[in-house]
């Protein structure tokens, strides 16, 4: 039975409002008290918090460490890893101290004539909100954004109103890193009675084409009685020109949504490519009293899902070339920042990357709007367990009074996002297997349907043989496999949508400027350095190597692409060396590592996956003291179809990619070369024989100063922007010392002040905010931060034995 998926969509992209007379919206940044552990009263207006500290939301109160195996401690079976046995688990959270009830509390005026609501994007976790001393609302999911009517709690003038929230971490409440606080933005909004209540608006598309689009814009108003209401809407271009407009009159009721439509002739077609976005601004009026005034931003687009064919974005067929990423920043914990994704999705999109799946949980709206913005799709996921445990105290706790409440959050924030091409309900359910699981999942899939029929439904599946007998699989818009990739062939031959997602791939495991020999293909290696090889051949025991699924994708129309695991290293799961293996605090997965450092495995996929750039890259480094004369075997990641290799001028011949094993179809290799100091040099040819271009490697000398290269020359002046600069140890020629390992210290004066530093290390138990870190492998990274003044910040780093490095960043 074939099946096809048509879903057509312009959308929204978030509900950024008009500062008007009507309505207004502040996030609530500063002047916040924080106090970790119980606190007796903290609730009431009256508690004093003097003593409290004073800290700046989003704030991730685990992140400042200390590092200790005892932080997490979990003597588990991981069944998603096929374990059978139970085993003490250490760092698989990250060794930070995230567990634990930490309190809130700041204060704010609000005029007591209007409605007045906060929104949480995500607080972690088990939110109770008290203003004014009363519990105004609680949300227990700490991944999801939710909101409160604090209106009837407001003191009469509306001034100096005491917010304070209580949250608590449980123990054994996570898989991963989860962070802790208040790490996510809180919204004060103020509006008039009758106004578009958060979340308030959908537009879709019943037809998308090059002439011409048709929008549709469904807006909901709350508090409506038996006015008389009108809508009148623009709709701008990207340029900001007015494209069409409509206004219409009517009466309706409480919640009931009111419908334009509109026609936009020769639409902007938003893209990974061409990222545009249209807005709506809609005016509402009440008897003819303007009351709000509401700014949509949506993108116009289709998407198709056709059985045997594939995936269609604007009718052009298309493979998800996709990573998942957990939600931690790395050195920045859980707290959000805008220019630490920003940063994340440059070098994504460099690497050829166009799709994102928030592996598990519902993502900041930060991150989605910038995937709109910057061209990326995305898979959204709010779960990763439902009414089965994997964690003692995880989500299976709330699922059944909560999961649709969550679902429809995440629903109703999301579903007009461009970006946003399908939804995932789940990732690697225990329920997939249970005699139940089919109908959990399609409550589930059923809900998605309900508040958004314009895209279809996945889950990351890992259990084939149960999702495959069980109807499970059968029953999901899009079936989604967790590797299993020697299973794709039979999946698709069983199951009627003729279609198979890779939704979790790859789970290569490499360590940043580590190799081992001899480089060959190896599951759960493990080592006394508790490193993983950069020869990017090492796996875990449920995975396989990057090549495998590069050769799914081309070799079969059916395979819709993938999301690999992961885009970068994040805090937590540190396989293969999460039994009792401490000090290993962070993944291996990662393509970047925690220091926003490429691994060699970018240019892997950034030579499979960018069709636009030359990618040529050796590996590994050439400072082998002690291996003279022993094979040191070469590899190249490159676009190009045929390369030579010369160490010291000597030729080691070409070699071309081929099919005799799927290695040799996407990368070039020299097993056999012999390492003797120097110099080596590839020559890259294309497919007439011609040379194209070459890139060399030395052996580095001894190590002579620090060399500084930001990411970012200037910054806004906003207190939050920030600059991440790469610190190399190099030798007198500019040549990187792989093997470097010293203690880097650094100073920051001026316009701006230092954040944290990460080197990418596992093992490595330096705190990110202290201003040194150890170098890894001759690299690390320093982030600084602006402050809120123009002018200059200075950044220094110096080490024993190597001349300084200085830069400066404009602030303006």
């Amino acid at each position: 039975m074939h099946i096809r998926y048509l879903f057509l969509l312009a959308v929204l992209l978030c509900s950024v409002c008009s500062l008007s007379a009507q309505r207004h919206e502040q996030l609530l940044e500063t002047d916040w008290k924080f106090h970790k552990g119980e606190a007796s009263g903290a609730a009431s207006p009256a508690f004093n918090d003097a003593q409290w500290e004073s800290v700046r939301i989003p704030h991730d109160w685990a992140i400042y460490g200390p590092f200790d195996r005892n932080n997490d401690l979990q003597n588990v079976a991981i069944t998603q890893n096929l374990e059978k046995q139970a085993s003490v688990k250490t760092g698989r959270t990250g060794g930070l101290p995230y567990v634990g009830v930490g309190w809130y509390r700041t204060r704010f005026d609000a005029d007591p004539n209007k409605k007045t609501t906060l929104i949480f994007d995500g607080a972690m976790s088990e939110a109770h909100v008290y203003v004014n001393g009363q519990e105004a609302c609680f949300w227990p999911f700490g991944y999801n954004s939710f909101h409160c009517d604090v209106t009837e709690f407001l003191h009469k003038d509306g001034k100096d109103n005491v917010l304070a929230v209580r949250l608590e971490n449980r123990p054994q409440s996570s898989r991963w890193y989860p962070g802790a606080g208040l790490y996510r933005n809180v919204h004060l909004v103020t509006t008039e009675k009758v106004h578009v209540p958060v979340w308030g608006t959908q537009i879709t598309t019943p037809h998308v084409a090059t002439d011409y689009a048709s929008v549709c814009l469904r807006t909901t108003l709350k508090n409506v009685e038996k006015e008389k209401i009108t809508v009148e809407t623009e709709i701008l271009s990207p340029d900001g020109q007015k494209v069409t407009s409509k206004k219409n009159e009517g009466r309706i009721n409480h919640g009931q949504p009111f419908t334009q439509n509109f026609i936009v002739e020769n639409p902007q077609l938003w893209s990974p490519e061409t990222p545009v976005l249209y807005q709506a601004v809609s005016k509402i009026y009440v008897d003819g009293q303007l009351t709000d005034t509401y700014t949509t931003r949506f993108g116009i687009r289709s998407i198709e899902f056709m059985a045997d064919k594939g995936f269609f974005l604007n009718g052009k067929h298309r493979k998800f070339q996709g990573v998942c990423n957990h939600h931690d920043l790395g050195p920045l914990g859980a707290a959000i920042n805008v220019s630490a994704l920003r940063h994340q999705l440059t070098l994504l999109k460099d690497m050829g990357c166009d799709a994102i799946r928030t592996a598990h949980n519902m993502p900041a709206p930060e991150l989605v709007s910038l995937c709109d913005e910057m061209g990326f799709m995305m898979m959204i996921e709010p779960f990763d367990e439902w009414d089965i445990a994997k964690c003692d105290n995880g989500y299976h706790r709330y699922f059944h009074e909560w999961a649709e409440k969550d679902m429809v959050n995440m629903l109703q924030q999301y579903r007009n996002h461009p970006c946003v091409v399908m939804w995932s309900i789940g990732n690697e359910v225990p329920t997939q297997c249970s005699a139940e699981g089919y109908k959990v999942a399609k409550f589930l899939q059923d809900i998605c349907h309900r508040e958004d029929p314009t895209r279809p439904v996945t889950c990351g599946m890992d259990q084939v043989d149960c999702v495959l007998d069980n109807g499970f699989a059968a029953m999901l818009d899009i079936p989604g496999f967790n590797y299993r990739a020697h299973r794709y062939e039979e999946a698709y031959q069983r199951l009627p949508q003729n279609l198979v997602l890779g939704s979790e791939t790859s789970s290569t495991v490499s360590s940043r400027g580590v190799y081992k020999f001899p480089a060959e293909r190896k599951a759960d290696a493990k080592y006394e350095d508790h490193q993983s090889s950069s020869y990017d051949l090492e796996y875990c025991s449920w995975s396989n190597i990057p090549d495998i699924d590069f050769a799914l994708a081309d070799d079969h129309e059916w395979t819709l692409g993938q999301f690999v695991w992961t885009g970068f290293d994040y805090l937590g799961e540190p396989s293969p060396y999460d039994t009792d293996a401490w000090p290993n605090h962070s993944s291996m997965f990662g393509i970047i590592d925690l220091a926003s450092i490429p691994k060699d495995r970018y240019y892997l996929y950034r030579s499979v996956w960018n069709k636009q750039a030359e990618t040529l890259h050796i590996l590994p480094h050439w400072n082998w003291e002690g291996r003279e004369g022993k094979e040191v075997p070469v590899f190249v990641y490159t676009n190009y179809p045929t390369a030579e290799l010369f160490i010291n001028g000597k030729s080691y011949g070409k070699q071309t990619k081929n099919r005799q094993t799927v290695e040799n179809r996407y990368r070039l290799m020299w097993p056999h070369a012999i390492y003797e100091l120097g110099e080596v040099k590839v020559v890259a040819y294309d497919e007439a024989g011609t040379a194209q271009a070459e890139k060399t490697i030395r052996t580095a000398g001894k190590p002579h100063h620090i060399e500084l290269v930001p990411a970012q020359k200037s910054l806004k002046a906003d207190g939050k922007d920030l600059a991440y600069v790469t610190v190399r140890i190099v030798d007198k020629d500019g040549n990187l010392c792989p093997t470097d390992m010293r203690l880097v210290k650094f100073k920051v004066k001026g316009a701006g002040s230092y954040k944290a530093s990460a080197n990418g290390d596992p093992t490595c138990l330096d705190l990110f905010h202290l201003p040194q870190m150890h170098a890894f492998n001759g690299m690390l990274t320093a982030i600084v931060q602006a402050g809120e003044k123009n002018g200059i910040l200075e950044l220094e780093a110096t080490a024993k034995g190597l001349q300084a490095g200085k830069i400066q960043i404009s602030i303006k």
